[in-house]
């Protein structure tokens, strides 16, 4: 303990004569994109990611309401080259909407027609994919002054000029190419572009930062995990975050990153953001496990943390999960209102993230005051009505009992990045609900490796057997739903089930109504009130996207991203299909009354039969196979060997019939232009064979599945 004394002291010194040199950054600008023009959010313009500073997501135009929406047509449509995941909300100033695709491209469109003004593609290497943990997706731009801000997934914050799209600065913002993406839209305030980074399956340390609007500086940069004690601390809250992680948790970075949720808040001056899990989810992966240390909980991951936005000095955070083992991001979507609490008028911060759990918190303070939980959930027994701190389900700790669990939430959260929609006109918060377990087994052989997620979770143990009656009740228990929640009283308003999960985001606009797109392939309308279904657009592709409305010259337009992806279709095999054989058709899609737009015909789907080689190899293969497939392949190519829609499906790849093929592709890295690296570091030929034999007894296995046997 002496010796972080010491090292603290000395990392406070450097900090203190950091801020004596600190830039002082361009004052914000009076033209353009203000910030007064943000904080007025007026009806027509769509100026920031969630619409206005409190990130509400709620629209004041009523042309398109409850009693017309059902006239609601397809204005017009542009198809994007990305046949990825579609994440972005569009934003809209000044006739032009401004929206990004996958791969980090921005494009610039005339709100009215469609006419494509400009694009922009940063030329992502597409080998960024095999470190990305969730798609190429790209959440979408910010706007400031004359600019457009775009994080880009290897890495890069680019700004462009709003009138026609060329680079006005471009800064390298993370500290590696290895361990950290970026997948989010950034924020803007006060002069600076706030932005953080993914990773946390990989090795990094969670991170914020604020760049100067005008020249791409690094004015401050606050991280979510402290570093290694023997380099010192960066600022007080690193020391005292030290002191709640066990092992050397410095070394596989930490995690903690800000991959989403950042709200500026004018009325405290404060920045308000989510953080990611720890890192590895298995604390004895790398020695801390829970107990080790007293308050064991591994600040500030899964938490809340604000900071004042002009210093980045600490003011308050709030951890929602504390020993986070379960991926429980708290990245979801911060929303601020103002509510009536008991009588009394309070500034609130209200958020759902992943745990399951559907918090308030006072927005100056950081004070609980409240947290429901709004779905089932096992991981805890309850929360101290006072400090909201959870009570952790001891059998939840499976590194511990060394016994699986299975999770809900699950790892894909009760409500992940997909934004929430607050109403003020109806008091409701509307979610989208992810309703699905998750399996956790700890890897009790965990070693770090040069490529693949960093999670310490044996993945080949929780994979999904190929047992009828297990993939029936798992199948029946994936669903998810659309809830309208009451935030003051902590009660369900409202709810639309839906057959499977990852559904889209939301918008509630001041003509009662709630829109929403879906995994089944539509784009609908509710009754704000009541939850009643007014209208929905066929949209030939999963929509996961939150969408968004503006006006011009008097017409009110409902535009939404549309393309199948994410981690869903990655990760989750045969459970990415509950919904619908799901499909990527990646596009933009804009609405108005009156219109009778129509979409190419979609081509048809096309069910393949599975016809593998026979299996040749020995059970200790297959074992060694699913071990090594799970640590290094699941992840694009899905659980068991089932992919989703966007990554192939290995069990019908003709490269399964010949190891000279397949090493071509795994070790050789033949494909790493599109994205399929090299993993020789990790896997040898004796691996690979191994990891080929297992991919043929799965198809085998679910041959005989599919000929009812």
């Amino acid at each position: 303990m002496q010796v972080l004394k010491l090292a603290a002291a000395a990392a406070l010194a450097l900090g203190l004569a950091a801020c004596d040199s600190a830039p002082e950054g361009t004052a914000p600008p009076t033209e353009g994109v203000t910030d007064a023009l943000i904080a007025a959010a007026a009806p027509e313009e769509w100026l920031s990611h969630g619409r206005d500073y409190g990130e509400q997501r709620f629209s004041p135009l009523t042309q398109i309401n409850a009693d017309n929406v059902g006239e609601l047509g397809l204005a017009w449509s542009y198809d994007f080259d990305t046949a990825r995941g579609q994440e972005a909300t569009p934003l809209v100033h000044d006739g032009v909407l401004y929206t990004t695709s996958a791969w980090s491209k921005v494009y610039a469109f005339n709100a009215v027609s469609g006419e494509l003004l400009w694009s922009y593609d940063p030329e992502v290497p597409r080998e960024t994919l095999a470190v990305a943990c969730c798609d190429a997706v790209n959440r979408g731009v910010a706007l400031y002054g004359d600019k457009v801000y775009v994080a880009t997934l290897n890495g890069y914050l680019v700004a462009l000029n709003q009138s026609d799209g060329s680079v006005a600065w471009s800064t390298e913002y993370v500290p590696d190419h290895e361990s950290y993406t970026s997948t989010g839209a950034p924020r803007v305030a006060d002069g600076k572009v706030f932005i953080g980074s993914g990773g946390a399956e990989y090795r990094a340390r969670g991170f914020i930062a604020a760049f100067d609007w005008d020249t791409g500086e690094e004015l401050w940069r606050w991280h979510t995990v402290p570093g290694n004690p023997a380099n010192g601390f960066e600022n007080d809250a690193m020391e005292t975050a030290a002191a709640t992680w066990g092992g050397e948790w410095w070394t596989l970075g930490g995690g903690g990153t800000v991959w989403d949720s950042i709200t500026y808040d004018p009325q405290t001056g404060l920045v308000l953001f989510g953080t990611g899990n720890a890192e590895p989810w298995n604390p004895a992966a790398n020695g801390r496990e829970s107990g080790e240390v007293e308050g064991d909980d591994n600040l500030y991951t899964s938490s809340i943390v604000a900071l004042h936005a002009d210093t980045g000095e600490y003011a308050w955070h709030f951890q929602q999960t504390p020993e986070d083992r379960w991926d429980y991001d708290s990245n979801a979507q911060i929303t601020i209102a103002d509510v009536e609490i008991d009588g009394q008028p309070r500034h609130v911060v209200m958020h759902a993230p992943k745990n399951g759990y559907f918090y308030l918190l006072d927005a100056a303070s950081g004070e609980f005051i409240s947290g429901t939980p709004w779905v089932d959930i096992n991981w805890s027994l309850g929360i101290d009505p006072v400090t909201g701190r959870p009570q952790i389900n001891p059998e939840a700790r499976y590194e511990q009992t060394g016994q699986l669990w299975v999770g809900l939430p699950g790892a894909g959260g009760a409500h992940s990045w997909h934004p929430q929609s607050y109403s003020p006109a109806t008091g409701l918060m509307y979610l989208p609900a992810n309703l699905a377990g998750f399996p956790f087994f700890a890897d009790t052989e965990f070693e770090e490796t040069e490529r693949g997620f960093q999670t310490g979770i044996d993945s080949a143990a929780t994979a999904m057997p190929p047992i009828p009656e297990v993939r029936e009740a798992t199948l029946a228990a994936t669903t998810g739903a659309l809830v309208a929640w009451n935030p003051v009283t902590g009660e369900e308003a409202w709810r639309v089930d839906y057959p499977g999960p990852w559904n889209g985001g939301t918008l509630a606009t001041a003509g009662n109504l709630v829109f929403q797109g879906t995994a089944g392939e539509e784009f609908r309308a509710y009754n704000a009130t009541s939850g009643e279904q007014l209208w929905s657009f066929a949209t030939q592709s999963g929509v996961i996207a939150a969408p968004m409305t503006y006006a011009i010259d008097g017409e009110q337009y409902v535009a939404i991203m549309v393309g199948w992806g994410g981690v869903w279709d990655v990760a989750p095999g045969i459970l990415t299909a509950k919904s619908g054989t799901p499909r990527n058709i990646s596009r933009l899609l804009v609405f108005k009354l009156g219109a009778d737009g129509e979409l190419p015909e979609a081509p048809p789907l096309v069910e393949r039969a599975l016809d593998p080689p026979p299996f040749t190899g020995t059970p200790e293969q297959a074992a060694a196979g699913a071990r090594l497939y799970g640590r290094f392949c699941s992840t694009c190519h899905g659980d068991a060997a089932v992919a989703g829609a966007l990554n192939p499906d290995l069990r019908h790849s003709m490269t399964i019939n010949n190891f000279n093929a397949m090493k071509a592709i795994v070790i050789d890295g033949a494909f790493a232009h599109n994205g399929m690296v090299s993993f020789a570091s990790d896997i040898d030929e004796e691996g690979l064979e191994n990891i080929r034999q297992y991919v043929i007894m799965r198809a085998n296995e679910d041959k005989a599945l599919e000929d009812g046997g």
